[in-house]
């Protein structure tokens, strides 16, 4: 059998998220659906991360396994033939037995994107979170930088109990640990594009985790939170202590790393 490894591109706007679902075009779905029809069998594609509905990715990573022949440069024009103009395959190789684009994933790298401007450009409206009320980059950035470092994540994780996305989902006991490490974590304002940008690094990201975030620090940057209240919800290990959810179609998925 052979491990093909996918690079892959979406547009998320129009998806239930990545992973596949029942009556919901999905990112998984589409991309399995037309895997089978180039190679005339079923597979089972593996994300580096499902990300939720809307969300878009300029750098997930996904594998399969196959039997067939066809070589790399051949599957992508054909994937990119059959599949929605919305998801584009960037590159196929192949990779070793072993590799797991999830449980192998080591850096996952995420972007949020605020436009600030009073209108919204029609080309951009699908990939940002439109807020034309001034924020405070310094101060957001300030908070930001306090959720670098190991720390129990819970007061951003989604309410719901299906909360963990990566590799190390499981404490020594068997329940499910909300711990990461970030290794960066800025905001930037770049008043050319009229853009804030809040970008995270860490080794694993829970549910829903990026957008509360963000949600938090929209919040400070308001002037309805002090940059140092980070500390505070981190702490208080409580969904109620962190900010609203910020919107899906400002985040993007924007590289895995691998060892």
């Amino acid at each position: 059998m052979r491990n093909f490894r996918l690079l892959i591109a979406y547009d998320g706007t129009d998806f239930s998220g990545w992973q596949r679902q029942p009556d919901r075009a999905t990112i998984q779905g589409q991309t399995e659906m037309a895997l089978e029809r180039i190679l005339a069998s079923a597979v089972t594609v593996i994300g580096a991360g499902r990300t939720d509905a809307q969300v878009h990715a300029s750098g997930q990573v996904a594998n399969f396994f196959t039997a067939k022949t066809i070589p790399c440069s051949n599957l992508r024009k054909a994937l990119n033939d059959v599949l929605p103009a919305a998801i584009r395959i960037l590159k196929v190789e192949e990779a070793t037995p072993q590799f797991h684009a999830r449980y192998d994933a080591r850096v996952k790298v995420y972007r949020y994107r605020i436009f600030q401007g009073p209108v919204c450009p029609p080309f951009l409206a699908r990939f940002v979170h439109h807020l034309p009320r001034k924020l405070d980059a310094a101060r957001m950035d300030e908070a930001a930088r306090l959720i670098e470092g190991r720390h129990d994540f819970t007061s951003f994780a989604a309410a719901d109990p299906e909360g963990s996305k990566c590799r190390t989902d499981r404490t020594a006991t068997g329940e499910k640990s909300r711990v990461r490490c970030i290794y960066s974590s800025h905001v930037v304002w770049r008043p050319r594009t009229s853009l804030l940008v809040y970008e995270v690094r860490g080794d694993g990201f829970l549910r829903h985790m990026v957008r509360n975030i963000a949600g938090t620090l929209i919040e400070v940057g308001a002037g309805q939170r002090e940059p140092g209240d980070i500390r505070r919800v981190l702490a208080a290990r409580d969904r109620a202590a962190a900010g609203f959810t910020a919107p899906a179609n400002g985040l993007c998925l924007v590289r895995v790393d691998y060892d």
